[in-house]
């Protein structure tokens, strides 16, 4: 079947076709490990697992590359502003490497928690300076370099299309660029390719180079580690759309005016995470959330945001609050108390697949990965009238996409029809905040003589 995804370099949906037949490239921006990585991040890691588990889905290999930053990425993207791996060490009295290595580690057990599938190759900024060094070699050769006293800047205006991205308007940038304003660069846009180190001080990470000592700039990397690792297989970038603009635009350039040739074929991006008073989730705003304070430390389980992740379509902003996430825990619960009633019916793996569903599942998700027509495609599948074993087994086919580790789950118990009618009614209940009759469901239950139990898991019932 046919793969649609919106391509931000078109801005519209194309069907997809890899460089190599059955073999994808894929690269996805990854941390600044300066800090903890906050939920909205992990949105955008989360849209980029269901991209790959689809593509696997569809029977192709995915070769995904993802890059660690810990050196260049400034806390201005347009090259103004300090170090973020410096400014992180200064905050916390440890050195720039100790800072990158505890949060590299932090941001491997969230996507872990997340179920989300590790790249097949990690890589570090800081393992790659020489092949940084070179690319920069070459656009200097090919002019499109010039020197400033803070740095080595790539001249935007010799490169054409260099909106073709972003689409901005690069007058409008240009007035803009008296807020952040670098006398000595040409254009407003023009961006950093080597940073140069402070007369009179020594930075933690600095190396030498032709142009003298220092260290590369952010959108470097990106470009570099990409083609190195992905070469002749540049089908598919990914990152948040705050990258378009700036990150991404820059890396399109700097890569094509070295190379001659169109960098990667697909451009996807996943939108921001909204709370409350509809500004994005960021570090620079001081109101993020992470993993461990909004759902482990309080007991919830991070599948239930990998679900509420599903329930709209990446291209679109999510909107977190309390209220999302009880919504969100409550029909994983209830996702997870479907499937644990046909557990017991087993699989097929030979034959158990229903035909007609997973048609319609692969439609949904094969359409730009609409997540939100692929949940409802998931519980007309439960409530419909085929056989428990076709419902187990297909639901642990879908789950290669959803990633909920639902062959994990405890198989149902044998109830009695009494307590199990109860337990369908409180799901509903808490599932319409109805908690007064939740209370009432469970004290009847536990009247009957079965223990409930509220976990991140969801809602266990055993015999007294």
């Amino acid at each position: 079947m046919k793969l649609y995804f919106y391509n931000s370099l078109s801005r519209k949906k194309e069907e997809f076709r890899p460089v190599k037949t059955a073999e994808v490239g894929l690269y996805t921006c990854g941390p600044t490990v300066y800090n903890y990585a906050h939920i909205g991040n992990l949105r955008t890691y989360i849209f980029e697992d269901i991209l790959k588990r689809v593509l696997v889905y569809n029977g192709y290999t995915v070769k995904h590359v993802m890059n660690i930053t810990d050196v260049g990425h400034l806390t201005g993207d347009r090259d103004m502003g300090e170090d973020k791996m410096e400014k992180g060490a200064a905050r916390e009295g440890k050195s720039a490497w100790d800072i990158a290595d505890f949060y590299t580690r932090a941001f491997k057990k969230d996507i872990a928690h997340l179920n989300i599938l590790a790249p097949d190759i990690w890589v570090k900024a800081t393992d790659t300076i020489p092949e940084q060094v070179a690319m920069i070699q070459t656009l200097e050769q090919k002019g499109f370099t010039y020197r400033t006293a803070d740095g080595i800047y790539f001249d935007t205006s010799k490169f054409k299309g260099y909106n073709k991205l972003s689409h901005q308007d690069l007058e409008a940038l240009q007035e803009g660029a008296r807020v952040e304003r670098n006398p000595e660069k040409r254009n407003p846009t023009d961006f950093a390719l080597w940073k140069f180190s402070p007369e009179g001080s020594k930075r933690q990470m600095e190396w030498p180079s032709p142009w003298g000592v220092g260290f590369p700039g952010w959108h470097l990397e990106c470009s570099v580690m990409s083609m190195k690792f992905l070469e002749g297989q540049l089908d598919i970038h990914c990152g948040g759309t705050d990258h378009i603009d700036v990150h991404h635009t820059n890396e399109i350039a700097q890569s094509e005016a070295a190379t001659g040739k169109p960098f990667f074929n697909f451009w996807m991006h996943g939108a921001f995470l909204i709370i409350q008073g509809g500004k994005k989730m960021a570090k620079s705003e001081g109101n993020f959330l992470t993993l461990e304070n909004a759902f482990l430390k309080n007991d919830i389980n991070p599948l239930v945001y990998r679900f509420a992740a599903f329930l709209t379509h990446y291209r679109k902003p999510m909107e977190y609050s309390d209220e999302s996430v009880e919504a969100a825990r409550n029909g994983l619960l209830h996702l997870q108390n479907q499937v644990r009633q046909v557990a017991d019916a087993g699989v097929d793996a030979d034959n158990g697949v229903n035909a007609e569903f997973k048609n319609k599942f692969i439609q949904a998700v094969n359409d730009d990965l609409n997540m939100p027509r692929g949940m409802a495609v998931i519980q007309a599948l439960l409530k419909s009238h085929i056989s428990d074993v076709e419902k187990h087994t297909t639901m642990l086919d879908f789950d290669q996409v959803l990633g909920l580790r639902l062959d994990e789950l405890d198989k149902a118990p044998a109830l009695p029809e009494a307590v199990q009618k109860r337990i369908t009614a409180r799901i509903k209940a808490r599932e319409a905040k109805d908690f007064a009759a939740s209370d009432q469901l469970r004290a009847e239950i536990e009247a009957l003589g079965y223990q409930v139990q509220d976990s991140k898991d969801g809602m266990k019932v055993h015999k007294k």
